[in-house]
């Protein structure tokens, strides 16, 4: 048939977002739609810190309408590297970093300089991960390989896991912490063996960190980077939610490279951000304040985060065919449905939850084929008024529901 899309493009699914289109379609003919499906705190009530705003405002009324260098603003490149540095005790340059449009935006630079097509490359990463990873490997002809989260262990790495699925493809081993969509911190412990791991097999470690700040148990964030003396690194983070700036789509891509093996993949990194010209000079130039100004609203969400975590785990596992741990940083809980053979699998749950309820909800498998499977993922930004609203509704939905099992 004429203009067909690409077989690529046919297949690239979102389990957060492809929801919103027919929950759009139920608001318009009148239904109260529960939007807990994306990681945004600003449509709850969290907002952009002040300062902020006002250096954003600040700047728009100078002269910021050019275009920036394709790496980014200098500014704030050089306000990454003094964070990083300090944070992870690292001796990057300007040299190392190069600002996204989010960490979306990174994800398809970097696989999209890792991966040979047709080479069978694989990518390891934490089972269940964030979609994106999932979606941008296999649209990039590399497969994306799932180790296990214990869930049973407060979703742990389960390092003899990773040690199994480690092939002569295996490019890279991702880590996402805290973790999306588990609320998962990883131990400094755990971290260690995974930098080992990847010493013994020369593999790239990719540390995604975007939630950092965000932690509300007693695991300090460890940045890999900071375990690593011999393994290059590649961290991902940004501002849009340690700064409650998501919509400004402001992310960082660094490389922590001790022996000097990832020059080549860098400057291939480089070449791919010079295609799209620029990131946003004014978003650039504003974010550049972000760690010097005041950080108060960063005890006050993770106040907030620790209270809502703590609801929600609680009232989830009231319900009767759902049972979930506690998350420990970031915005989500990753509960398991007992689906009980009413539903084929948990994407036909989540839509007849939609349906029934107005609940969006994020289903498991997205997240991970085998370890998200019989899982759906919710945020924990709402206020406690508007969760127990939801999660009533998802109660009495499960409860007539396992009544006709």
């Amino acid at each position: 048939m004429f203009m067909q899309p690409s077989s690529r493009s046919r297949n690239l699914q979102s389990p957060i977002r492809d929801m919103v289109v027919i929950a759009k379609k139920l608001e318009a003919k009148g239904k109260k739609i529960y939007y807990f499906n994306t990681g945004d705190p600003n449509k709850f009530d969290f907002d952009v810190p002040q300062y902020l705003k006002e250096e954003l405002f600040k700047i728009v009324k100078g002269t910021s309408g050019f275009y920036s260098d394709s790496q980014g603003d200098p500014s704030l490149i050089e306000a990454i590297v003094e964070r990083e540095n300090k944070k992870n005790k690292l001796d990057l340059t300007s040299d190392d970093v190069l600002i996204t449009e989010g960490i979306s935006e990174g994800l398809i630079f970097l696989f999209g300089a890792l991966i040979e097509n047709g080479s069978g490359d694989e990518i390891l990463l934490p089972g269940p991960a964030y979609p994106p990873y999932i979606e941008w490997i296999k649209f990039l002809d590399g497969t994306p390989v799932g180790f296990r989260q214990n869930e049973e262990k407060g979703w742990e790495l389960d390092v003899d896991d990773l040690r199994k699925k480690i092939t002569d493809r295996t490019k890279a081993i991702v880590v996402i912490n805290p973790n999306n969509p588990t609320g998962a911190v990883y131990d400094k412990s755990t971290l260690k063996k995974i930098v080992d791991i990847a010493t013994e097999n020369n593999l790239l470690l990719i540390s995604d960190e975007i939630y950092d700040l965000l932690i509300f148990s007693d695991t300090p964030h460890v940045g890999l980077s900071s375990l690593s003396k011999d393994v290059p690194v590649i961290g991902l983070n940004g501002f849009s939610k340690n700064y409650l700036v998501p919509g400004w789509r402001c992310g960082y891509m660094f490389f922590h490279d001790p022996t000097d093996k990832l020059t080549d993949l860098k400057n291939a990194i480089f070449a791919e951000s010079r295609q799209r010209l620029c990131a946003c000079t004014p978003i650039m130039k504003a974010c550049a304040a972000a760690f010097k100004g005041p950080q108060d609203h960063v005890k006050e969400m993770n106040r907030k985060l620790k209270e809502r975590a703590e609801f929600a785990h609680r009232r989830l596992n009231e319900i009767d065919g759902i049972q979930t741990q506690k998350p420990e940083g970031a915005f989500y809980i990753f509960p398991r449905v007992d689906l009980g053979g009413k539903w084929k699998d948990d994407k036909e749950f989540c839509l007849d939850v939609l349906e029934n309820t107005g609940l969006v909800i994020p289903y498991g498998s997205g997240f991970d084929p085998i370890y998200g499977k019989d899982h759906f993922r919710s945020v924990i930004l709402p206020p406690i008024e508007m969760m127990e609203e939801a999660f009533s509704k998802l109660e009495e939905f499960m409860r007539k529901k396992l009544r006709k099992l």
